[in-house]
């Protein structure tokens, strides 16, 4: 489930250089357990998939490990796991668990999200880019979000949408 992986490409941060006094608090409040639930498409035109998610997450003023388990269907599971780090000018990262190989993950924090650019080991969905979005959503959740563009029509597409709460 390639799109269940893109998703996970979110957590894959950790630190090069310290981060601003404002992005060390929101790294740090990405820090503990989350579970939830959201959709995934294996490529653009798949049909939707609906999956539980669990998180642990690590976190410190200059980084940001995920590492968890989706599952989708009646027993599919994929465990995922990213690390990002921050440069003080932006974040840069690894998302491992795609069937693709490690994908590199690059972006800028924007207001109470992150947002990375995903550079696949293969082409999926006809290239090797997509966008993730790693977004705290209240005090206890965050959204993680990967959106990509159809090969055949050229627009946007969210290939994947979980919503987390911290358990």
């Amino acid at each position: 489930m390639k799109s269940m992986l893109l998703f996970l490409l979110a957590g894959g941060l950790t630190a090069v250089s310290p981060a601003h006094a404002d992005d060390a608090d929101f790294l740090r409040s990405f820090q503990g357990s989350f579970a939830g639930n959201g959709t995934v498409k294996v490529t653009t035109n798949a049909p939707t998939v609906n999956v539980s998610c669990t998180f642990n997450s690590g976190a410190t003023s200059t980084s940001l490990s995920l590492d968890g388990n989706c599952r989708g269907l009646v027993l599919v599971t994929r465990a995922i796991s990213a690390d990002l780090k921050s440069n003080g000018k932006g974040y840069t990262g690894v998302y491992v668990g795609s069937r693709t190989g490690p994908a590199q993950l690059n972006g800028k924090r924007s207001g109470n999200a992150l947002s990375l650019a995903i550079r696949w080991a293969k082409e999926v969905n006809g290239d090797r880019t997509a966008r993730l979005t790693v977004e705290k959503t209240s005090g206890d959740g965050m959204r993680l979000t990967v959106k990509d563009a159809d090969p055949k029509t050229g627009k946007t597409v969210v290939t994947s949408r979980i919503d987390l709460k911290r358990t």
